[in-house]
Protein backbone atom coordinates (compact mmCIF):
# COMPACT_ATOMS: atom_id res chain seq x y z
CA UNK A 1 0.00 0.00 0.00
CA UNK A 2 2.64 2.26 0.68
CA UNK A 3 4.68 3.76 -1.60
CA UNK A 4 7.94 5.92 -1.70
CA UNK A 5 8.24 9.21 -2.96
CA UNK A 6 11.50 11.35 -4.12
CA UNK A 7 11.88 14.07 -0.97
CA UNK A 8 10.65 17.02 -3.66
CA UNK A 9 7.33 15.19 -3.69
CA UNK A 10 6.95 14.57 -0.22
CA UNK A 11 8.12 18.49 0.72
CA UNK A 12 5.17 19.60 -1.42
CA UNK A 13 2.44 17.29 -0.20
CA UNK A 14 3.68 19.14 3.46
CA UNK A 15 3.72 22.80 2.00
CA UNK A 16 0.60 22.05 0.12
CA UNK A 17 -0.85 20.84 3.55
CA UNK A 18 0.00 23.45 5.22
CA UNK A 19 -2.15 25.95 2.90
CA UNK A 20 -4.94 23.71 3.68
CA UNK A 21 -4.25 23.30 6.79
CA UNK A 22 -4.12 27.27 7.39
CA UNK A 23 -8.09 27.24 6.23
CA UNK A 24 -9.19 24.24 8.15
CA UNK A 25 -8.29 26.41 11.12
CA UNK A 26 -10.55 29.31 9.64
CA UNK A 27 -13.18 27.41 9.74
CA UNK A 28 -12.25 26.05 13.20
CA UNK A 29 -11.75 29.38 14.49
CA UNK A 30 -14.97 30.73 14.87
CA UNK A 31 -16.55 27.22 16.24
CA UNK A 32 -13.29 27.34 19.24
CA UNK A 33 -14.02 31.31 19.76
CA UNK A 34 -17.96 30.45 20.57
CA UNK A 35 -17.13 27.12 22.34
CA UNK A 36 -14.45 29.64 24.67
CA UNK A 37 -16.76 32.15 25.44
CA UNK A 38 -20.39 30.20 25.13
CA UNK A 39 -18.93 26.74 26.32
CA UNK A 40 -21.48 25.43 23.73
CA UNK A 41 -21.11 23.83 20.36
CA UNK A 42 -22.46 25.39 17.17
CA UNK A 43 -23.88 22.33 15.59
CA UNK A 44 -25.26 24.96 12.82
CA UNK A 45 -21.22 25.66 12.25
CA UNK A 46 -21.25 23.85 9.02
CA UNK A 47 -24.60 25.08 7.85
CA UNK A 48 -23.25 28.75 8.41
CA UNK A 49 -20.44 28.16 6.08
CA UNK A 50 -22.58 26.51 3.45
CA UNK A 51 -24.77 29.58 3.25
CA UNK A 52 -21.88 31.82 3.23
CA UNK A 53 -20.34 29.97 0.17
CA UNK A 54 -23.33 30.14 -1.29
CA UNK A 55 -23.08 33.77 -0.59
CA UNK A 56 -20.18 34.03 -3.14
CA UNK A 57 -21.70 32.03 -5.85
CA UNK A 58 -24.34 34.52 -5.70
CA UNK A 59 -21.75 37.57 -5.49
CA UNK A 60 -20.07 35.93 -8.27
CA UNK A 61 -22.52 34.83 -10.93
CA UNK A 62 -25.34 37.01 -9.98
CA UNK A 63 -22.64 40.86 -9.69
CA UNK A 64 -19.45 39.66 -11.06
CA UNK A 65 -17.67 40.35 -7.36
CA UNK A 66 -14.62 38.16 -7.30
CA UNK A 67 -14.40 36.08 -4.59
CA UNK A 68 -11.60 37.17 -2.79
CA UNK A 69 -13.16 40.67 -3.15
CA UNK A 70 -16.53 39.83 -1.76
CA UNK A 71 -14.88 39.34 1.41
CA UNK A 72 -15.32 43.13 1.95
CA UNK A 73 -19.47 43.06 1.99
CA UNK A 74 -19.40 39.92 3.31
CA UNK A 75 -18.02 39.33 6.30
CA UNK A 76 -19.82 42.41 7.80
CA UNK A 77 -23.05 41.12 6.75
CA UNK A 78 -22.35 37.84 8.46
CA UNK A 79 -21.02 39.36 11.51
CA UNK A 80 -24.57 41.13 11.62
CA UNK A 81 -26.14 37.44 10.49
CA UNK A 82 -24.41 35.92 13.62
CA UNK A 83 -25.24 38.72 15.58
CA UNK A 84 -28.84 38.62 14.65
CA UNK A 85 -29.28 35.18 15.08
CA UNK A 86 -27.80 34.75 18.23
CA UNK A 87 -29.40 37.90 20.01
CA UNK A 88 -32.89 37.58 18.74
CA UNK A 89 -33.32 33.38 17.93
CA UNK A 90 -31.06 31.13 19.69
CA UNK A 91 -31.35 33.30 22.96
CA UNK A 92 -34.71 33.27 23.52
CA UNK A 93 -35.74 30.03 21.95
CA UNK A 94 -33.06 28.67 24.64
CA UNK A 95 -33.87 31.07 27.62
CA UNK A 96 -29.72 30.62 27.89
CA UNK A 97 -29.96 26.90 28.94
CA UNK A 98 -26.83 25.42 27.35
CA UNK A 99 -28.96 22.02 26.66
CA UNK A 100 -31.63 23.88 24.54
CA UNK A 101 -28.89 26.04 23.22
CA UNK A 102 -27.83 22.96 21.36
CA UNK A 103 -30.61 22.01 19.78
CA UNK A 104 -31.59 24.78 18.87
CA UNK A 105 -28.50 25.25 16.70
CA UNK A 106 -28.90 21.72 15.69
CA UNK A 107 -32.73 23.16 14.79
CA UNK A 108 -31.01 26.26 12.37
CA UNK A 109 -28.64 23.24 10.95
CA UNK A 110 -31.28 21.58 9.53
CA UNK A 111 -33.03 24.81 8.57
CA UNK A 112 -30.63 26.40 6.82
CA UNK A 113 -29.76 23.17 5.14
CA UNK A 114 -33.40 22.67 3.76
CA UNK A 115 -33.38 26.25 2.70
CA UNK A 116 -30.65 25.68 0.85
CA UNK A 117 -32.20 22.77 -0.75
CA UNK A 118 -35.21 24.24 -1.66
CA UNK A 119 -33.43 27.42 -3.52
CA UNK A 120 -30.14 25.45 -5.41
CA UNK A 121 -31.33 22.14 -5.50
CA UNK A 122 -28.48 19.65 -4.55
CA UNK A 123 -26.55 20.22 -7.19
CA UNK A 124 -23.07 20.95 -6.96
CA UNK A 125 -21.67 24.12 -8.53
CA UNK A 126 -18.31 25.40 -8.69
CA UNK A 127 -16.57 28.90 -9.84
CA UNK A 128 -14.59 28.96 -12.91
CA UNK A 129 -12.07 31.54 -12.29
CA UNK A 130 -8.85 32.59 -14.39
CA UNK A 131 -6.62 31.81 -11.46
CA UNK A 132 -8.52 28.45 -10.43
CA UNK A 133 -5.86 26.64 -11.32
CA UNK A 134 -2.86 28.90 -11.34
CA UNK A 135 0.44 27.81 -9.77
CA UNK A 136 3.14 28.68 -7.50
CA UNK A 137 6.87 27.86 -8.69
CA UNK A 138 9.26 28.05 -5.83
CA UNK A 139 11.54 26.53 -7.99
CA UNK A 140 11.66 22.86 -5.54
CA UNK A 141 8.06 23.19 -5.39
CA UNK A 142 4.74 24.27 -7.31
CA UNK A 143 2.07 25.62 -4.99
CA UNK A 144 -1.40 26.16 -6.17
CA UNK A 145 -2.40 30.06 -6.21
CA UNK A 146 -5.31 29.96 -4.41
CA UNK A 147 -3.95 28.31 -1.76
CA UNK A 148 -1.05 30.64 -1.16
CA UNK A 149 -3.40 33.57 -1.04
CA UNK A 150 -5.95 31.47 0.92
CA UNK A 151 -2.91 31.09 3.42
CA UNK A 152 -1.94 34.33 3.67
CA UNK A 153 -5.45 35.81 4.22
CA UNK A 154 -6.47 33.02 7.01
CA UNK A 155 -2.72 33.93 9.00
CA UNK A 156 -4.09 37.75 8.88
CA UNK A 157 -7.30 37.15 9.99
CA UNK A 158 -6.32 34.58 12.57
CA UNK A 159 -3.90 37.83 13.63
CA UNK A 160 -6.45 40.44 13.78
CA UNK A 161 -8.93 38.26 15.81
CA UNK A 162 -5.84 37.67 18.28
CA UNK A 163 -5.43 41.70 18.12
CA UNK A 164 -9.28 41.94 18.87
CA UNK A 165 -9.30 39.65 21.82
CA UNK A 166 -6.44 41.25 23.44
CA UNK A 167 -6.36 44.87 22.50
CA UNK A 168 -9.68 45.88 22.11
CA UNK A 169 -12.47 46.56 24.74
CA UNK A 170 -14.74 44.22 23.39
CA UNK A 171 -11.97 41.64 23.31
CA UNK A 172 -11.54 42.38 26.68
CA UNK A 173 -15.10 41.88 28.01
CA UNK A 174 -15.45 38.80 25.70
CA UNK A 175 -12.22 37.06 27.85
CA UNK A 176 -13.80 38.02 31.11
CA UNK A 177 -17.49 36.46 30.16
CA UNK A 178 -15.73 33.67 28.93
CA UNK A 179 -13.70 33.66 32.30
CA UNK A 180 -16.14 34.18 34.76
CA UNK A 181 -20.01 35.33 33.35
CA UNK A 182 -21.90 36.02 36.60
CA UNK A 183 -18.55 38.53 37.72
CA UNK A 184 -18.74 39.58 34.19
CA UNK A 185 -22.42 40.61 34.78
CA UNK A 186 -21.65 42.31 38.26
CA UNK A 187 -19.00 44.86 37.03
CA UNK A 188 -21.22 46.11 34.34
CA UNK A 189 -20.93 44.19 31.35
CA UNK A 190 -23.75 42.73 29.08
CA UNK A 191 -23.51 39.42 28.61
CA UNK A 192 -25.61 39.17 25.97
CA UNK A 193 -24.21 41.34 23.83
CA UNK A 194 -21.24 39.67 23.88
CA UNK A 195 -22.46 36.27 23.63
CA UNK A 196 -24.21 37.98 20.35
CA UNK A 197 -20.65 39.82 19.18
CA UNK A 198 -18.94 36.36 20.07
CA UNK A 199 -21.39 34.95 17.45
CA UNK A 200 -21.11 37.59 14.86
CA UNK A 201 -16.83 37.13 14.83
CA UNK A 202 -18.02 33.23 14.10
CA UNK A 203 -19.96 33.98 11.68
CA UNK A 204 -17.70 36.60 10.02
CA UNK A 205 -14.67 34.14 9.94
CA UNK A 206 -16.84 31.88 8.47
CA UNK A 207 -17.57 34.51 5.39
CA UNK A 208 -13.92 34.97 4.63
CA UNK A 209 -13.44 31.36 4.37
CA UNK A 210 -16.02 30.48 2.34
CA UNK A 211 -14.48 33.37 -0.01
CA UNK A 212 -10.82 31.84 0.22
CA UNK A 213 -12.47 28.26 -0.21
CA UNK A 214 -14.86 29.28 -3.50
CA UNK A 215 -11.77 29.91 -6.19
CA UNK A 216 -10.94 26.00 -5.42
CA UNK A 217 -13.62 24.10 -4.15
CA UNK A 218 -16.70 23.06 -4.81
CA UNK A 219 -20.15 24.05 -3.31
CA UNK A 220 -23.72 22.47 -2.47
CA UNK A 221 -26.03 22.37 0.35
CA UNK A 222 -24.78 19.80 2.57
CA UNK A 223 -20.74 20.59 1.80
CA UNK A 224 -20.26 22.08 5.44
CA UNK A 225 -20.76 18.77 6.88
CA UNK A 226 -17.40 17.80 5.49
CA UNK A 227 -15.89 21.00 6.69
CA UNK A 228 -16.97 20.89 10.25
CA UNK A 229 -15.95 17.28 10.92
CA UNK A 230 -12.51 18.40 10.29
CA UNK A 231 -13.26 21.97 11.99
CA UNK A 232 -14.16 19.53 15.22
CA UNK A 233 -10.76 17.83 15.16
CA UNK A 234 -8.69 20.77 14.81
CA UNK A 235 -10.40 22.31 17.78
CA UNK A 236 -10.11 19.30 19.71
CA UNK A 237 -6.67 18.84 18.97
CA UNK A 238 -5.56 22.40 19.65
CA UNK A 239 -7.86 22.61 22.67
CA UNK A 240 -11.59 23.67 22.95
CA UNK A 241 -11.55 27.07 22.89
CA UNK A 242 -7.89 28.43 21.90
CA UNK A 243 -7.28 30.40 19.20
CA UNK A 244 -3.76 29.73 19.16
CA UNK A 245 -4.53 25.81 19.14
CA UNK A 246 -7.18 26.14 16.34
CA UNK A 247 -4.69 27.66 14.00
CA UNK A 248 -1.78 25.17 14.70
CA UNK A 249 -4.65 22.02 15.15
CA UNK A 250 -5.58 23.52 11.61
CA UNK A 251 -1.91 23.29 10.00
CA UNK A 252 -1.23 19.96 11.52
CA UNK A 253 -4.59 18.34 10.40
CA UNK A 254 -3.67 19.73 6.66
CA UNK A 255 -0.84 18.22 7.11
CA UNK A 256 -1.57 15.31 8.19
CA UNK A 257 -4.73 14.80 5.25
CA UNK A 258 -2.01 15.97 2.82
CA UNK A 259 0.57 13.03 3.89
CA UNK A 260 -2.54 10.67 4.12
CA UNK A 261 -3.06 11.38 0.69
CA UNK A 262 -0.23 10.97 -0.92
CA UNK A 263 0.79 7.29 1.09
CA UNK A 264 -2.60 5.86 1.14
CA UNK A 265 -4.49 7.72 -2.05
CA UNK A 266 -6.49 10.57 -2.16
CA UNK A 267 -9.71 9.12 -1.28
CA UNK A 268 -8.36 7.20 1.98
CA UNK A 269 -6.65 11.02 2.75
CA UNK A 270 -8.56 11.89 5.79
CA UNK A 271 -8.22 8.46 7.21
CA UNK A 272 -5.17 9.99 8.59
CA UNK A 273 -7.43 12.96 10.29
CA UNK A 274 -9.59 10.75 12.13
CA UNK A 275 -6.83 8.32 13.80
CA UNK A 276 -5.43 11.95 14.78
CA UNK A 277 -8.78 12.99 16.46
CA UNK A 278 -8.76 9.45 18.28
CA UNK A 279 -5.07 9.56 19.23
CA UNK A 280 -5.98 12.93 20.92
CA UNK A 281 -9.28 12.06 22.77
CA UNK A 282 -6.83 8.68 24.28
CA UNK A 283 -3.64 10.54 24.82
CA UNK A 284 -4.61 14.17 25.71
CA UNK A 285 -8.03 15.04 25.71
CA UNK A 286 -7.22 18.59 26.63
CA UNK A 287 -5.54 19.28 22.87
CA UNK A 288 -2.42 20.62 22.47
CA UNK A 289 -3.58 24.47 24.28
CA UNK A 290 -6.32 23.37 26.07
CA UNK A 291 -6.32 23.93 30.31
CA UNK A 292 -6.54 20.84 32.46
CA UNK A 293 -9.57 20.63 34.41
Amino acid sequence: MFRSYPPQIVLEAVLNGLLTGAVYALVALGLTLVYGVLHIINFAHGAMLTLAMFAVLVAHLGFGIDPYLAILPLTPLFFAFGYGLQRFVISPASRNDDGAILLVTLGLSIVLENLLLAVFRSDTRALTLDYSFSVVDLGFALLSLPRVIGFGVAIVVAAGLWAILALTDTGKAIRAVAKEKLGAYLVGIDVNHIYAVTFGLGAATLAVAACLLMPSFYVNPRVGNAFVLVAFTVVVLGGMGSIAGALLGGLVIGVVESLSGLYLGESLGQIGIFLIFILVLLVRPTGLFGARA
